[in-house]
């Protein structure tokens, strides 16, 4: 007679395939074995696709890069004990971010847990608040489908996100025959949940007033008629935005009379900044999400009504952005930007149409939405939910692996160095088209920009903020069995064609000027503006 975790852990993954699930994420361990043999049935079956990984911090990223990609919940199974606590930091991604990931962990029976036994903890309530739903399996077939559906509509939405499936195994752990349990008819899950979904009542806005929209990830319309938009790599309205939208916002003789904010914008302090001025009406546009208002001045929330938008408003700010637009591309042309800002405008401009791009977090995502034009054709990730540099590799090798065309990404090295294992991958494993570009300045760059970089701070800054290393990326490649490149910022274009596998391409860079550059050209662009702006060109 089949044993009772095996009995569970098949109808635990038999459900998941029922209700949409394609990939799943597992790594190895004793307590999880029972779920390990049911996923790895279900991958020979052609079920669903299975990627097994040796860390779970990056297995949690690998399964937030593959929901992105695919729009589907992605399980990520581990053992008891740490290796349940590794998932936290992608948890907490997918729950800001809205990425439904399941955490399916394993765990020791009820009477295991504190009395000392091995690798156990408490995992009842792990992950706080920041999953949808957390669930203990049922033993009972009936039940335990039940429940997977239950996580399953929890992933879903309205606001996607994180949901924690706890599943106590009794020995046995490993199966004595290949009799999966009975469900209900094929393809039909054990209970079917509708989709949620919510209609806003329009936003009180002055149709004929100077408006200006700021979006970021999450944003629900890719284009806002008539409108100018200032939109973060990442966001649905980011390929018709405006080039040099991120310079122009601190200029007064721009500031509108209000603002809508479309979905979550946290990448620049000038948009703070804009929210703050009292003299701006702030609206939101509704959407799954709880909507962003760092400054509390949001006035109402809501879906963007009928506008009457000013011409001469609009023809301002696309002359603003013309000139800063000149003007920042002159700069990159001679060598007078920072290297990244010119490795940024490269790397969009070259992609291949039906890329997946991924961006790391710190300066990278900041130098395309700086310095690279706009551009449909591809489409973009961005781990902006929490903004942390850790797995960023795993996240872009799901990504990849769930995209139809070439994966591309753009990190800096600290980012590479923080997820090394996420190159690793198995030989019996699924492998992306994946070129990831570093940028590698040997060190915390994007810490020069902010307020430890002045130069009153110098003397604590290099060891403590800057973080310098002495690795050789080419060596730690060679280690372990990826392609590796050296190029300048000018030379991209020539090494972006797909190419199978995992490769890396480093660009090296001086990061010692790179505080005093931003100034020289915010300066640059700012005058170019302002005569722009009052010439009314």
């Amino acid at each position: 007679m089949t044993g009772q975790s095996t009995r569970q852990a098949r109808a635990v993954v038999d459900e998941l395939v029922r209700g949409g699930v394609t990939d799943a994420v597992l790594c190895p361990g004793s307590r999880n074995a029972p779920l390990a043999f049911a996923l790895q049935a279900a991958d020979a079956a052609g079920r669903l696709r299975l990627h097994v990984r040796i860390d779970e911090r990056g297995a949690g990223f690998l399964a937030l890069g593959l929901a992105r990609g695919s729009g589907r919940p992605v399980p990520v199974c581990t053992t008891s004990g740490t290796a349940v606590a590794n998932l936290h930091p992608a948890v907490l991604e997918a729950s800001h971010a809205g990425v439904p990931v399941i955490a399916l962990t394993a765990d020791r029976p009820a009477e295991l847990i504190g009395t000392g036994a091995s690798q156990t903890v408490d995992q009842t309530g792990i992950f706080g608040g920041a999953v949808r739903l957390a669930v203990t399996a049922a033993t009972d077939d009936r039940r335990v489908r039940a429940q997977v559906c239950r996580v399953l509509a929890a992933a879903a939405g309205p606001w996607a996100g994180p949901v924690h499936l706890n599943v106590p195994f009794t020995e046995p752990l490993v199966p004595d025959d290949d009799v999966w349990p009975a469900g209900r008819p094929a393809g039909q899950p054990w209970t079917s949940a509708p989709p949620s979904a919510q209609v806003a009542p329009p936003l009180p806005l002055d149709p004929i007033a100077p408006t200006l929209v700021l979006a970021g990830t999450g944003d629900p319309a890719p284009a806002y008629a008539g409108l100018p938009v200032v939109a973060e790599p990442g966001s649905a309205a980011w390929p018709h935005a405006l080039r040099a939208g991120p310079w122009l916002l601190d200029d007064q003789a721009l500031r509108p009379a209000q603002v809508v904010v479309a979905g979550r914008p946290t990448l620049h302090r000038s948009v703070q900044r804009l929210l703050a001025d009292p003299d701006v009406a702030v609206y939101a546009l509704a959407g799954a999400a709880p909507w962003p208002d760092v400054p509390g001045t949001v006035r109402a929330v809501g879906a963007l009504p009928q506008m009457i938008p000013d011409p001469v408003w609009l023809a301002t700010w696309k002359a603003a952005d013309r000139a800063a637009a000149s003007t920042l591309d002159a700069a990159l042309d001679i060598g007078l930007a920072p290297a990244g800002m010119r490795l940024a405008r490269e790397l969009v401009a070259g992609l291949p149409p039906g890329s997946a791009l991924t961006i790391g977090s710190s300066n990278p995502v900041r130098d395309i939405a700086l310095a690279a034009r706009p551009r449909s054709g591809i489409t973009v990730l961005t781990n902006r939910g929490v903004a942390g540099i850790d797995g960023t590799v795993s996240t872009a090798t799901g990504f990849a692996l769930a995209g139809g065309g070439p994966g591309y990404a753009l990190l800096g090295d600290l980012t590479l160095l923080h997820d090394v294992t996420g190159l690793m991958t198995g030989p019996d494993e699924p492998r992306p088209d994946l070129t990831i570009v570093v940028l590698n300045d040997r060190g915390g760059g994007i810490f020069g920009l902010l307020e430890q970089g002045a130069p009153e701070h110098a003397g604590a800054f290099e060891r403590v903020f800057g973080t310098p290393h002495t690795v050789d990326l080419a060596a730690l490649c060679a280690a372990i069995g990826v392609a590796h490149t050296a190029v300048a910022p000018a030379d991209l274009a020539g090494v972006l064609e797909p190419a199978p596998g995992v490769r890396v391409i480093e660009v090296p860079a001086d990061r010692a000027m790179l505080r005093s550059a931003h100034g020289e050209l915010r300066k640059a662009i700012g005058a170019s503006v302002a005569e722009a702006v009052a010439h009314g060109a």
